[in-house]
């Protein structure tokens, strides 16, 4: 199966594309039942319908092709339930020459335009700006911000709040000078003084007024502290420009008074207070350049004898901040969710911002992160450049906004839970499973924000009975469906539903042959990696390589081809080939090995892990190596040491950052300036092809990763190394290439024979 095209039609990726029809067979599959859904994707042929879904009334599925329809009565039967449904009055006109759109076979993936009773609000962005960082860095950060709000149109709304000692929450409405409100960063808050300390709790007008003075009643409080760009554009730019370094003193011995939590809290009930739930998009940009050492949220005292917290010290349950922290955060983000509204986060810093305790607020949220040293880098400057894009010719920009994922399956099939960047809704059905991964106990989740990318995996349980599925002589019987039902609200500010709706085939487990046909190893690897992250940050003492190992183990034993107790005969199917050497990187990735890595560094890596699509997951998981060289166009080459040549340069693209390392010999020939030469211009261009890649993957891809531009033995070349199979190492007794790692890691190689020999063991 082409399950990449599959991808392209619905957004939908499973695990498993063919499914054995009882829980018995299912549990001998070792592999979990899921699909890896991209809500939001682009796709330019689906039509949009202008009038609201049809749903069953037994099951509230929406109507899809694989609905059997009877044009003579003009009733339609749910592939789910088979329940019978009279199509409404106007459908009266349908015959099986005159389909409506979402009956045609190719359009099983389908958006209505929905009716809405009042207008959307522009989108709204609140500027949080940290202003214990130093001089050179903030001024950084305000002309990044103003370069990024220059293309900004002028109804969309802004507001600006900075924090250090103190929060400052500037009204830009008041035009005459700078004013802005004052909150004490060592105080403890809650969300009702906050909202009567600003003043932004709207007088209610008495009933049966006006609609337009009831909408101005509620638009006052937003007129103050957010404005529209057109008039707050003097107003805003002037306190950017005028904004200063925080003005208390620090000593050698302490850190600064910086209050990030306070400041997270004061926004989240300005915005509450200020504008209408789940009317329009709103979106807290967090620019944050040092850790919370006062009031809520602290994550470290302000005297530097009391060092950053590690995985060691997280370990050992010896972090005295850390759980207080991430409750106080966890709060937060629960009033940013019943709210709809989303936080990113900009963390410019080279020590630790807290990001591990923030994490929550950014994944239930749906925001992006961006993790990097300065913010004067390009990285930096260029992600928040790329959020205020224009999607369209027409000039609306910003992502969609107030998504609520549902997913309805047919029967024997139960919902075990959702891993990504959501919020679980209480939402009760008989679909639900008893058992739990991830966000479970519902059927339906919140996605404050998505964009094109944000992907979603739902875990599946399988629950018939060993026979139940044979006896079944329904026709259809055969077809398993899953129907996923996207409400949100368009970057256009239109509400749209999207319906999903997908088929797969029941088969009988024992057809092990036929079962192994429809496994996708990508999809299969990246929900490893999820399940492996989640489970290592709620489980205690869970080693994440033993089961992976021990999953691996099992499949193999289930799959493979072989004769017991004889490794040499062990063989895997073609469609489960690739798996093992996926798991072998996964392994070494910095999603499980923590060490060396911040606990900020590995929060940072897993909320990026579960929020893309599988092809960029993949990047994360296994880099893509490609080279350049005299003797024809570049190629992909193996992720291997043996890949590194002297004529060669290699492009390594590892979703964070791109390498572009140059060969012994070909870095001698750059450094001795035969490309300037005219006689070496095939030379020239040669060097310059792989920088021209590394720029267009950097340009298409958020947030923009760190290009690294490095030669063989140079310091840098560290960032490739380490991606690579240790094929060669200084324990090698006859080494396969030239270059070396030293490392004792094993071998893709030594790693797969002893797969084999613990695979076929009786």
């Amino acid at each position: 199966m082409d399950f990449a095209a599959l991808e392209e039609v619905d957004g939908v990726r499973l695990t498993w594309n063919i499914w054995p029809n009882s829980k018995l067979e299912a549990t001998k599959c070792v592999m979990p039942f899921a699909a890896l859904y991209t809500p939001n994707r682009k796709m330019p042929t689906m039509p949009v319908l202008p009038y609201e879904a049809i749903s069953c009334k037994q099951c509230s599925a929406v109507l899809n092709p694989y609905a059997r329809v009877d044009f003579y009565s003009k009733v339609w039967i749910c592939p789910f339930c088979i329940g019978r449904n009279h199509f409404p009055p106007h459908y009266q006109g349908i015959s099986e020459t005159a389909l409506p759109a979402e009956l045609y076979p190719s359009f099983t993936t389908i958006e209505y335009s929905l009716p809405r009773t009042i207008q959307p609000h522009p989108p709204v962005y609140l500027f949080l700006i940290d202003t214990c960082v130093a001089e050179d860095e903030l001024q950084a950060c305000k002309n990044a911000i103003l370069q990024a709000i220059s293309t900004l149109p002028e109804y969309i709304y802004v507001g600006l709040i900075t924090f250090g000692t103190h929060v400052h929450v500037y009204e830009l409405g008041f035009a005459e000078c700078s004013k802005c409100y004052v909150f004490r960063g060592s105080k403890e808050y809650t969300t009702a003084q906050i909202v009567d300390q600003l003043g932004v709790r709207a007088a209610q007008p008495r009933s049966g007024a006006p609609a337009a003075l009831q909408a101005a009643a509620a638009a006052a409080p937003t007129r103050r502290f957010l404005m529209p760009m057109g008039e707050a554009e003097f107003a805003l730019n002037t306190a950017l420009e005028e904004l200063q370094k925080d003005s208390f003193s620090v000593s050698s011995q302490h850190r600064p008074a910086r209050c990030t939590g306070t400041a997270l809290q004061v926004a989240a009930a300005l915005l509450g207070a200020s504008l209408p739930t789940g009317n329009c998009q709103v979106r807290i940009l967090a620019m944050i350049g040092g850790p919370c050492t006062e009031g809520s949220g602290r994550v470290v005292s302000r005297d530097l004898s009391e060092e950053m917290r590690s995985h060691k010290d997280l370990a050992k349950d010896a972090v005295p901040h850390f759980a207080k922290a991430k409750k106080f955060y966890g709060n937060v983000a629960a009033e940013l969710v019943a709210h709809g509204h989303t936080l990113d986060m900009f963390t410019c810093a080279l020590d630790q911002v807290g990001l591990a305790e923030m994490k929550g607020m950014v994944l239930s949220t749906g925001g992006m992160a961006l993790q990097t040293d300065t913010f004067s880098s390009t990285v930096f400057r260029d992600s928040l450049k790329r959020l205020f894009q224009k999607e369209t010719e027409e000039g609306f920009i910003g992502c969609s906004s107030n998504g609520v994922v549902e997913v309805i399956p047919s029967k024997d099939i139960k919902v075990a839970g959702l891993l990504g960047p959501a919020a679980r809704l209480e939402k009760k059905s008989i679909n639900i499973a008893d058992s739990e991964v991830g966000l479970g106990n519902t059927c339906a989740w919140k996605l404050a924000g998505l964009d094109t990318d944000t992907t979603v995996a739902i875990v599946f349980e399988i629950t018939a009975n060993n026979k139940d599925n044979e006896a079944n002589a329904a026709p259809g019987a055969q077809q398993l469906f899953l129907q996923f039902l996207t409400r949100y609200m368009h970057w256009s500010g239109e509400l749209r539903l999207r319906v999903s709706t997908v088929t797969r085939r029941w088969i009988d487990g024992g057809a092990v042959a036929d079962l192994i046909t429809g496994f996708d190893q990508e999809a299969a690897a990246v929900l490893m990696a999820r399940l492996a992250s989640y489970k290592m940050e709620t489980e205690e003492d869970f080693d994440a390589t033993r089961w992976l190992d021990r999953t691996l183990i099992r499949l193999a034993q289930r799959f493979g081809d072989y004769r017991p107790d004889d490794p040499a005969s062990f063989n895997l199917r073609p469609e489960l080939s690739f798996y093992p050497q996926f798991m072998f990187n996964l392994r070494r990735s910095q999603f499980v090995q923590v060490f060396g890595n911040s606990p900020d560094e590995t929060a940072y890596f897993r909320l990026m892990l579960f929020r893309v699509s599988v092809p960029d997951a993949m990047v994360m998981i296994q880099p893509q190596l490609t080279a350049y060289h005299f003797g024809g166009p570049p190629e992909p080459v193996l992720l291997d040491v043996q890949s590194i040549m002297p004529d060669r340069i290699l492009l390594l693209d590892a979703f964070f950052y791109v390498v572009v390392f140059h060969g012994a010999t070909i870095a001698m020939w750059r450094k001795a300036q035969y490309h300037l030469q005219p006689e070496h211009a095939a030379f020239a261009q040669l060097l310059e092809a792989p920088k021209m890649e590394a720029q267009e993957i950097a340009q298409r891809r958020f947030p923009t990763p760190k290009i690294v531009d490095c030669d063989y033995n140079g310091s840098q070349a560290r960032f490739l190394l380490v991606k690579l199979n240790p094929s060669s190492t200084y324990s090698s007794a006859n080494p396969l290439s030239a270059e070396v790692i030293n490392t004792d890691d094993v071998s893709l190689s030594t790693f797969t024979e002893h797969l084999k020999r613990l695979a076929v063991q009786q």
